[in-house]
């Protein structure tokens, strides 16, 4: 349901008013990012690629699809998933999820509309296309642990498609127990509390692991730091976190957590991924203590995340933040990262973000709506949100090991991994939308060849990711507002250097510091209501397909935006119900 056209907006704005973390100051602005212009700051990076931060997982980037999208199955759209490198699908939705019942392929009383062809086995069918592990969400609000128990029978031994990962529920903590009552998570137990979700989680847990034993289930917790964290309600005696993990912590095979930090400005938005290493502290603390002999197998799942608290949705500010957001949390332990949404759809009038048009929506792919007498670009069209995810092809594969890395100055990020060919990947973000970035690289545990290096790029108001030799592997300039990746050799007498060696696991929990801005999850925002140019290379040519592999000295643009369907704009995709972005939710 589009966002401004539903009972739960006002919902929304009490639930805002009890966050309990405060809006940064208006000072905390894009400027405080990067030098005045003309300034010529060097930024030092370095890269320890000799001390690894554990490989990167096999299924770990994803994106969320709902049970509304009648296109995610469509050929277009399964190949600029698989190109992007996405390898989990999750469904049937957000808050869709806890009123959907996937044997009738039905939500709520069943009258209203859903396209036939979103049913669970068509969306294996596009996961297997895009060879992505799916990960479901088990009807919590209106469901029954028999319920996803047929579930698990159906998909696992009568279809046998192994699907591995369940989560109980989605915004569990959203049905109501904490602030005015009304929530934004349907839930139709006559308890709320966290002890009854632990319970029942239990009794799901045993009913799908009798069906398939081989399954994990996952529990749905309050993001450390983040609304409703540290929360009680009248009767409770403790937090949800904590009553949830004392009671089902030993019945449970991964935590659930959702990322939405926001930012009053994009500034505020860029520096947010440096919070995610105090959340995974805070998480596996609660699960050392709940989780017994088995905590350390437990998993970290981010099964929703974007931008939604900050003015940014679509254009660069976003991009940027979407592989920074991916490696931060994979680098502090996570398994899983799924962004929302693949197409989302808004009823709000495109902004003006630095510059570039923002067309207020969740999705990778343009849902090609219309809003406030503007259009989107024609559906299927990739958002920087897209380029930005696709740009971590450029930087690793599945089983890539991560190694540690550090910028001097956090105008600019840097993520580091060991390629399986022993080669070294370094991205490097510049957040700054109006000044290039003069960085210095120093490395250890590996010795790059000498020369130009190879480099994959993404820049303001770019329709591509751009490959090109440029630059050396000690020195390069960053286009403002750009991701750029170097795709590193090994001189030749050192090609045979040792593998790195874990990082040593910290001793202490580190604090979690407070976000700004915003709640912890998208629920917060939308609880009732609905929801560059590449630096200059030799003479770029235009081409579909993958990325360069290493070595290659051609200057080559890829594109996957020629050959556009031609599809009007039409009306809003059939995902009504999540909150903010009209379409989020379903």
């Amino acid at each position: 349901m589009p966002r401004g056209r539903t009972p739960r907006r006002s919902r929304m704005l009490r639930h805002l008013a009890l966050g309990a973390v405060a809006v940064l100051a208006a000072s905390a602005g894009v400027g405080a990012l990067a030098p005045s212009a003309g300034a010529a700051t060097t930024v030092g990076i370095s890269v320890d690629a000799g001390t690894s931060l554990g490989t990167v997982p096999g299924s770990g980037v994803g994106l969320n699809t709902g049970f509304g999208d009648e296109h995610m199955g469509d050929a277009k759209v399964t190949s600029l998933m698989k190109a992007a490198g996405v390898r989990q699908l999750r469904y049937p939705g957000g808050s869709g999820a806890d009123d959907y019942h996937w044997k009738t392929h039905t939500s709520g009383d069943g009258k209203g509309w859903i396209p036939s062809n979103t049913d669970f086995d068509h969306f294996m069918a596009t996961a297997k296309t895009v060879g992505a592990q799916p990960i479901l969400t088990a009807n919590y609000g209106s469901g029954t642990p028999q319920e996803a128990a047929d579930w698990v029978k159906y998909a696992n031994v009568d279809k046998g498609y192994g699907v591995k990962y369940w989560e109980i529920g989605n915004e569990v903590y959203g049905n109501g127990h904490y602030g005015d009552g009304k929530g934004w998570e349907l839930d139709k137990h006559a308890d709320k509390s966290p002890t009854a979700y632990a319970n029942n989680l239990i009794a799901y847990a045993k009913a799908m692991k009798a069906v398939d034993p081989k399954v994990k289930i996952g529990a749905v917790l309050t993001t450390p730091g983040y609304w409703p964290d540290k929360e009680k309600a009248p009767g409770d005696s403790a937090d949800w976190n904590n009553t949830v993990l004392s009671i089902a912590g030993s019945s449970i095979d991964f935590v659930i957590v959702h990322w939405y930090p926001g930012g009053t400005t994009t500034a505020d938005l860029l520096n947010t991924p440096s919070r995610i290493a105090g959340v995974t502290s805070s998480l596996r603390s609660l699960i050392a203590k709940y989780a017994g002999s088995h905590a350390a197998s437990v998993e970290i799942a981010v099964t929703e995340t974007d931008t939604v608290f900050s003015p940014a949705l679509t254009s660069q500010a976003a991009a940027l933040f979407a592989p920074d957001t991916y490696m931060s949390w994979f680098e502090h332990g996570a398994t899983h990262v799924d962004w929302w949404n693949l197409h989302n759809g808004t009823d709000q009038a495109p902004t003006t973000v630095n510059g570039e048009t923002d067309y207020q929506d969740g999705g990778v792919l343009s849902a090609g709506t219309c809003a406030g007498g503007k259009c989107q670009p024609p559906r299927d069209t990739p958002f920087p949100t897209y380029w930005g995810i696709r740009s971590l092809t450029a930087l690793a594969q599945p089983g890539d090991t991560m190694v540690k890395s550090s910028s001097g100055d956090s105008s600019v990020a840097v993520h580091a991994v060991r390629s399986s060919n022993g080669g070294l990947n370094v991205m490097l973000i510049n957040k700054s939308p109006q000044n290039a970035a003069q960085v210095s690289l120093s490395y250890a545990g590996f010795t790059p060849a000498a020369g130009a290096v190879t480099t994959v790029s993404y820049a303001k108001e770019g329709t591509a990711l751009t490959t090109a030799e440029r630059g050396t592997a000690v020195a390069q300039t960053l286009p403002p507002y750009s991701i750029t990746t170097l795709q590193l050799k090994p001189a030749s007498k050192t090609a045979g250097a040792d593998k790195p060696s874990p990082a040593p696991t910290p001793t202490a929990a580190t604090p979690v510091v407070s976000a700004s801005g915003t709640t912890g999850t998208r629920a917060q925002a939308e609880k009732g209501a609905p929801v560059g140019h590449p630096s200059p290379s030799p003479s770029p040519s235009s081409t579909s397909g993958g990325l360069a592999s290493t070595g290659m000295s051609d200057a080559a643009t890829y594109s996957a935006v020629g050959g556009l369907l031609a599809v009007a704009a039409g009306g809003m995709l059939a995902l009504r119900g999540r909150r903010r972005k009209a379409l989020h939710r379903k």
